[in-house]
């Protein structure tokens, strides 16, 4: 506890509240995401982040404009830390011409180059190899930016896994690896995927330095982060950083779940991430109930003007089809 202290007593009143209105932004978020795709307003995959808030929100708030961030398909989270507006994520996710990617990139390929945020990518550690280049030009130009590379526990039994970490170590390259430890790779526990059940133990093969942390709480999740990106910036070689932390909602909408009982989920909820950050932010006296609750009320209308944006926005005209499909040099 005095390692979250610390990390509360760093941290101004202002930036304590901009964190738990993120937080709470992308569950209301998620949760109305769920609502639209039962109603058919959503197409394809969706994948929630309900549950592993404290990741993103931890991870970035201590990432520099200059750091790149990539993540996986469950990318919700890290769009809206990264400053992509709700109402933008909303519209994606409708299939807008005013969303993230005009409506042709779907709930799984946010992105915003010019906030630094390089995507959200569909297939299972495809975007681990691209954050090493992206991190090799970084080096060759003489760039002091970190590559951050988020993925889930999923990922780590996988050749792009083993290919990147290693050639991030032999090159020396600036990465910070942070593997999302959600127990689930899809419907299978790590248990039955993976021979060792900590993840950061995988960055021993290749001599990476690694730690772990709970994923659970914000404070000790941004902690890590920034020491973990000191230790990447000092020393210009990789670090990976396992995050522990849990998914309340099935692998995408379409999930049964039939591979975990109700009673573990339960059980999970006693440590959710927001509620514990509202109530350490309490306990210390910043902030009481009534200011946390206006907070929520203003996450609320957020919400509610990023569906009307969204459900509002025009779909993308057949033309469009044919536009954005290449890039001038």
């Amino acid at each position: 506890m005095a390692q979250v202290d610390v990390a509360i007593k760093a941290l101004d009143e202002k930036e304590m509240l901009r964190l738990y209105h993120e937080m709470v932004l992308v569950r209301r978020l998620e949760e109305e995401a769920a609502r639209l795709y039962q109603q058919g307003k959503i197409g394809g995959f969706l994948h929630l982040y309900i549950g592993q808030e404290a990741v993103s929100s931890g991870v970035i708030s201590v990432r520099l404009p200059k750091d790149r961030v990539l993540t996986a398909y469950r990318d919700h989270g890290v769009a809206i830390a990264c400053g992509i507006e709700a109402k933008v994520v909303m519209a994606e996710l409708l299939g807008k011409s005013t969303g993230a990617a005009k409506g042709k990139g779907g709930s799984m390929h946010l992105a915003d180059i010019h906030k630094n945020f390089w995507g959200g990518y569909a297939i299972v550690g495809g975007h681990l190899p691209l954050a090493v280049g992206m991190a090799m030009a970084d080096q060759y130009r003489g760039d002091d930016a970190v590559t951050i590379c988020m993925f889930g526990d999923g990922a780590t039994n996988i050749g792009y896994f083993h290919e990147s970490l290693n050639l991030s170590m032999v090159w020396k390259l600036p990465v910070l690896w942070i593997c999302e430890n959600n127990k689930y790779g899809m419907g299978t526990s790590i248990e039955r995927s993976s021979a060792v059940l900590e993840m950061r133990q995988k960055a021993e093969g290749y001599g990476m330095p690694n730690s772990s942390v709970n994923g659970m709480d914000v404070l000790a999740v941004r902690a890590a982060t920034q020491e973990a990106l000191g230790t990447v910036r000092e020393s210009g070689t990789p670090f990976f950083l396992e995050i522990v932390t849990y998914r309340y909602r099935g692998h995408s909408m379409g999930d049964p779940e039939r591979y975990r009982d109700s009673e573990e989920i339960e059980r999970m909820r006693k440590d959710d991430p927001i509620a514990l950050f509202r109530s350490q932010l309490i306990a210390e006296g910043q902030f009481d109930t009534e200011t946390l609750d206006e907070e929520n009320a203003r996450v609320d209308k957020e919400i509610q003007a990023a569906i009307e944006f969204a459900e509002s926005s025009p779909d993308p005209v057949p033309a469009d089809l044919y536009t954005d499909i290449y890039t001038e040099s």
